[in-house]
Parts: structure tokens; sequence; C-alpha cells
């Protein structure tokens, strides 16, 4: 296990519990850079069951970066509605407003933030969670 942010750092991506894994409303979360390892960004494996949609979120410093690893869905980056499927990257500014819908398949991505962020700092939510 690292000591220090700049260590080298080397985790299984598909592991689906892993370690500091949380749901938070529909989303669950494995962080793959944990909080004690963070350097300048966090990066998170994200997955959305079939059918479920996320509330609109925004972050106020951190520019966030999306690889949709697996399934479908729909985003909505500033009111705009953008189809989802594997392959398909998001690149967001800070401030942008964005939610999600996943599609019968479920949605996995990819998530990276420069600065880094945590759902408890830079995590700006515009209705409940639940």
């Amino acid at each position: 296990m690292p000591s220090k942010a700049r260590d080298i750092l080397v985790r299984d991506f598909n592991s689906p519990d892993g370690e500091g894994a949380q749901a938070l409303g529909p989303y669950q979360l494995q962080p793959l850079i944990l909080r004690e390892e963070q350097g300048a960004t966090t990066a998170w494996r994200v997955r959305i069951d079939p059918g479920a949609k996320t509330p609109a979120s925004y972050h106020a410093r951190s520019e966030e970066l999306y690889l949709v690893t697996a399934g479908d869905g729909t985003a909505w980056l500033n009111g705009r509605e953008i189809p989802l499927k594997t392959g398909t990257f998001l690149r967001l500014p800070p401030g942008t407003t964005h939610a999600f819908l996943a599609g019968p398949r479920g949605l996995e991505m990819l998530d990276i933030h420069a600065p880094g962020c945590w759902p408890d700092h830079d995590t700006f939510f515009l209705g409940p969670r639940d």
C-alpha cells in the first residue's frame, strides 16, 4: 500500500467490492485512489443500477472527466441531454451541473477529478440524493 501520494499505485478497476466502496443515493462509488493516497487528482469507479437516475450536482473547483466503461444511459449537462454508451468521454469544467439516467444494462464509468474531490468536499447537490 502506498505511503505517499507520489508513490506508484496499482489497483484492480474490476474489483466490484473494492476498498472504500460506498453508496451515495443511486451512485455506487469505488475510490481508485484512497484519501490517504491522494495527490492532485481523485479517481472513482461509478456504477448506477439499471433505470436509476441521479440528482443534479456540480463541483465548484474540480474539472471532471468521465469515460463510460460499460452500459448505456443519458447525461444531462447544464440541462443538455447527451446519450451515453460504452466509450463515450465527457469533460465537465467546474460548475457544470450534471445528472445521469442509467439504461437497461446499467451504467459504469471511470470518473477523474482535478483537483481531487470527494462526496463531502467540493460536491454540491441541487436536490435530495435519495
